[in-house]
């Protein structure tokens, strides 16, 4: 497991020992690698020593500001290069990154607020009078910390925090069961090691430009930032790009590896589908959040010759949980892989006793990678963080379910919220919506489980009637699993990373039906 007492662990890449800090990846890639580019945005590019000179600076703003190792730095600002350096910046304080996305409100903000209780406030420039509607802490304009910190490179860095492993590199908000964001605490150990055995699971090299659409207020976006650097590769933010231009995009900056929700999947094939010029150089996308549906994958396959679709599953509370190896990725349809090096996968019923292959049940994940909980939640922590009763390491209780095969590749079925019984069978969202977007014609489906008002019910964008699309599911899938009502619209709500909103999706429709 993760060391407790700030000793070097094995660096599961190589095989030797170096410190498992977050900013000793960028002192690393600086070391040998400092001409080559590290990060990218619309503004132009910064090589491995060039961004490491910023990170320098930074600490130093940081350390004339009076922030101390341990405390909250608190920033909500688009993803630039500016913002990569500012996460190795707080690393080198010793303080703690606290990225948040652009878009919250201060609904939202007021309770992240109080919660991470922040030493430091950085926020854009278009959002600093809400940010100061919602605290009396200074508020630091963006625009103006990046000159300032831009002004410091080449002088005599701060004095030197010296963090440990187990300390918290970062905290990330995540949306889930509870009314307001909830933090998982991320210690530098955890990051560290979920960070070299994904490029070992997936292969990174340093060839690759690996184009990144999603901030990295989500830890999709952030463990990206990380991959490049622990590969020496490029990572090209692109949250800014014009969907329409993204296809181009693609090609100038040469994209190698493209990671994937299937809302941006969808829209790849469709801006291939109507450009005349040759493809991106993509030689692998990569899926994580919501699963791809096969139907996705093999147009994804179609548009670019040759390509690997790998799909993965986790969560923020580990980062990681499988990967399917990229050499496999047209073998076992459905699975989302095998357990990270290192790591174990447990299918647990509902008395927390193991259940064989083949069988449906919880996922359950011990390993160097699971995070030791939420910050100041001790009850949420409780409840998900909890101890192996045979060698008392933290294991995360994920709330999804799922199965695996007798090869130890894992499954997906649901999450708790999509999981439930109509007419006597089991089943979960997923299956429904995957069977939905095999049905020519269908572009998104998001499915809502039966209540006491409302019988399963399918959503759909699609030109079919919703007879049509009900057909074709009742020749997919057993008869209790066809939703009893379809419903066409112009677009279903999505969260920012791409996932159904489930929640806004149902409030609409009860709208309609009250």
């Amino acid at each position: 497991m993760c060391p407790k007492d700030g000793r070097p662990v094995v660096d599961v890449i190589s095989g030797n020992h170096s410190p498992a800090i977050v900013h000793s990846l960028l002192d690393d890639a600086a070391a040998d690698s400092g001409d080559r580019v590290a990060v990218r945005d619309g503004a132009g590019a910064w090589t491995y020593t060039e961004l490491a000179d910023h990170s320098h600076a930074v600490d130093r703003w940081l350390a004339e500001r009076g922030v101390r190792p341990g405390d909250r730095v608190l920033v909500q600002a688009r993803t630039t290069r500016e913002l990569v350096a500012m996460f190795h910046g707080v690393s080198r304080r010793g303080a703690v990154f606290v990225p948040l996305n652009p878009a919250m409100k201060t609904f939202h903000l007021r309770s992240v607020l109080e919660n991470a209780d922040p030493r430091l406030v950085v926020v854009d420039d278009s959002g600093v009078e809400r940010m100061r509607e919602a605290t009396l802490l200074p508020v630091h304009e963006a625009g103006k910390v990046w000159r300032e910190t831009a002004s410091l490179t080449g002088l005599r860095a701060a004095s030197p925090a010296r963090p440990v492993p187990t300390d918290l590199a970062a905290l990330i908000y995540t949306s889930g069961s509870t009314a307001a964001p909830k933090a998982v605490m991320t210690p530098h150990a955890q990051t560290v090691f979920a960070v070299r055995a994904l490029r070992t699971a997936l292969g990174y090299r340093a060839d690759d430009v690996v184009f990144c659409r999603f901030p990295m207020s989500w830890d999709y976006g952030l463990h990206k930032v990380l991959l490049a650097c622990a590969a020496r590769a490029e990572v090209v933010l692109a949250g800014e790009e014009s969907d329409l231009s993204l296809l181009r995009r693609m090609r100038e900056t040469g994209a190698t590896v493209v990671p994937v929700v299937p809302s941006l999947a969808s829209m790849i094939v469709t801006l291939a589908g109507r450009d005349d010029a040759p493809v991106p150089p993509v030689r692998m996308f990569t899926n994580t959040g919501a699963a791809l549906p096969q139907v996705t994958i093999d147009a994804l396959r179609a548009a670019f010759p040759g390509v690997r679709v790998v799909r993965q599953f986790g969560q923020t509370e580990c980062k990681r949980i499988s990967v399917m190896p990229p050499d496999q990725d047209t073998e076992r349809p459905g699975s989302v892989g095998l357990p990270l090096p290192g790591t174990e996968v447990a299918i647990l019923d509902q008395d927390g006793v193991p259940l064989p292959p083949g069988e449906t049940g919880e996922i359950v994940v011990t390993g160097p990678h699971v995070m030791p909980g939420y910050w100041r939640a001790p009850e949420q922590t409780a409840r998900t963080f909890r101890r192996d009763e045979r060698t008392g390491a933290p294991r995360l209780h994920t709330g999804d379910y799922g199965h695996l095969d007798e090869d130890g590749y894992l499954y997906f079925a649901g999450r708790r919220d999509e999981m439930f019984k109509r007419k006597g069978i089991r089943m979960s969202t997923v299956e429904i919506e995957a069977a939905a977007l095999d049905v020519p014609g269908v572009h998104a489906a998001a499915a809502l489980p039966p209540t006491d008002t409302r019988d399963l019910t399918l959503c759909v964008v699609t030109e079919l009637a919703p007879r049509r699309v009900l057909r074709e599911l009742a020749r997919r899938l057993e008869p209790a699993k066809v939703p009893a009502v379809c419903r066409v619209l112009d677009e279903l709500p999505l969260s920012p990373h791409g996932k159904n909103e489930r929640r806004k999706l149902a409030t609409m429709l009860d709208g309609v039906i009250s």
